[in-house]
C-alpha cells in the first residue's frame, strides 16, 4: 500500500487475513464476528490507522449515527449546558452532536439546517418555535425526526400546524413566578429587561406571562417599561439604565435572563442604588455565578441540562426503538436569594 494514501477497508482485511464482508460486520456488528478473528481485525485497523468512511457506513446501516442540533448562540451559559447534557448522554451511546449556532438569524439557520441534512444527519433538534418557512420546509422535506426544544405545547400552538414533539419550558411560568414572587413582596411598580423578542418565542412568552400576572393582580405594565436589549451584560445595564429614567422609576425589574439581571446588578451598583433595599431584581436560568455574587441574585430555575439530556434520550428511543415521543415540559421554579426584598417604605 503506498503510504501517502489513506487506508482502505480492503487493507484492514488484508493485513487481518479475512474477507471486506467481514471487516464491515465487525465494525456495524461486532457481536457476529468471532473473537479471535474481531481481535485481529482491530490490531490490523491500529497498525494501519484506518479510519472508517462515515458516509459509506451510514449509506450501509440506514444511519449516520449523527444528529444535528441548531441553537441560537453558545455564547450563553444556559445554552451551553442544554448542549453538554445532549452532547454527553448521545456520546454514551455511540452518537455523535454536529452543533451549529445562528446568531438569531432565520436565514443563517436555514444555511444551517441545509448544511447539517446534507450531512445525512440521523435527527434534528431546533429551539423554539420561531422558524422560517424555508427552514421548515427543509426539515420536513428530509422526513427525519425533528425535536423542538425550550418551550411547550401550550405556547407551540401559536406556530405548529404539525406534530412535531417538544421537550421544553413553560415560559409563560417563568414570567407568572417573577411577577408573583414581587407582588407577594409589596411592589407595585415594576420594569422589564427583556431579551430581543424578535424571531424568540420564549422572550416574547416571557414578557407575556410577566404582563399577564400583574394584570391579575390589578397592575398594569406600561409598553415603556419593557425595554428589548441584546442578551448580555451590556444589555442588562443599559436597560436599567434606561428604566432609572422613568417617573416613576420601577422599584423591581425582571429580567429575561440572569446575565441580563447581573448586568442590571452591576449597573445599579455604579449608580449606587442598593439592591434590594431601593430596587429587587429577578432573573432567569438559576447560571451557577448567580449564587456566587453578592447580593445572591434571586431566578427563576431552568433545568437546562436535563434538558439536553431528556432530548438525547427521546432521540434515541425514537430511533433506535422507534417509540413515538410524547411532549415533555420540564418543571421550573423559583429561587428566592438576596436581590428581591419589599419595596421601599
Amino acid at each position: 500500500m503506498n503510504t501517502a494514501e489513506r487506508p482502505r477497508i480492503a487493507d484492514v482485511a488484508a493485513l487481518a487475513g479475512v474477507s471486506t464482508a467481514t471487516v464491515s460486520r465487525a465494525l456495524s456488528s461486532p457481536e457476529r464476528v468471532k473473537g479471535r478473528t474481531r481481535e485481529r481485525i482491530l490490531q490490523a485497523i491500529a497498525q494501519l490507522g484506518y479510519v472508517p468512511d462515515g458516509s459509506a457506513r451510514a449509506l450501509a446501516l440506514g444511519r449516520a449515527r449523527m444528529i444535528g442540533a441548531i441553537v441560537p448562540t453558545l455564547d450563553n451559559a444556559i445554552f451551553a449546558r442544554a448542549v453538554q447534557g445532549l452532547q454527553s448522554t448521545l456520546s454514551n451511546a455511540g452518537y455523535q452532536l454536529l452543533i451549529s449556532a445562528h446568531e438569531y438569524s432565520l436565514a443563517a439557520e436555514t444555511e444551517a439546517a441545509r448544511s447539517l441534512l446534507e450531512r445525512a444527519v440521523d435527527a434534528l433538534v431546533l429551539v423554539g418555535g420561531d422558524h422560517s418557512h424555508e427552514t421548515w420546509e427543509l426539515v420536513r422535506g428530509s422526513r427525519i425526526p425533528v425535536l423542538i426544544t425550550w418551550t411547550n405545547a401550550v405556547a407551540a400552538s401559536e406556530f405548529l400546524t404539525t406534530t412535531t414533539p417538544l421537550i421544553g419550558f413553560d415560559n409563560r411560568l417563568i414570567g407568572k413566578l417573577a411577577a408573583e414572587h414581587l407582588l407577594s413582596l409589596g411592589h407595585r411598580t415594576f420594569g422589564m429587561i427583556s431579551g430581543l423578542t424578535r424571531h424568540n418565542d420564549r422572550a416574547r412568552h416571557r414578557v407575556d406571562g410577566f404582563r399577564t400576572a400583574l394584570a391579575d393582580a390589578g397592575v398594569r405594565l406600561p409598553e415603556a417599561n419593557v425595554i428589548e436589549q441584546p442578551f448580555g451584560f451590556d444589555g442588562g445595564r443599559a436597560g436599567l439604565k434606561h428604566l432609572m429614567q422613568l417617573k416613576p422609576r420601577p422599584t423591581a425589574v425582571f429580567c429575561g435572563n440572569d446575565v441580563l439581571a447581573l448586568g442590571a446588578l452591576f449597573e445599579a451598583q455604579s449608580m449606587r442604588i442598593d439592591v434590594p433595599r431601593e430596587l429587587s431584581i429577578v432573573g432567569c436560568d438559576n447560571m451557577p455565578i448567580s449564587s456566587q455574587i453578592t447580593p445572591g441574585l434571586s431566578t427563576v430555575l431552568l433545568p437546562t441540562y436535563e434538558l439536553g439530556q431528556r432530548a438525547a434520550v427521546t432521540l434515541l428511543d425514537w430511533l433506535i426503538q422507534r417509540r413515538t415521543p410524547t411532549d415533555v415540559c420540564l418543571p421550573v421554579e423559583l429561587v428566592v436569594r438576596g436581590t428581591s426584598a419589599p419595596p421601599p417604605v
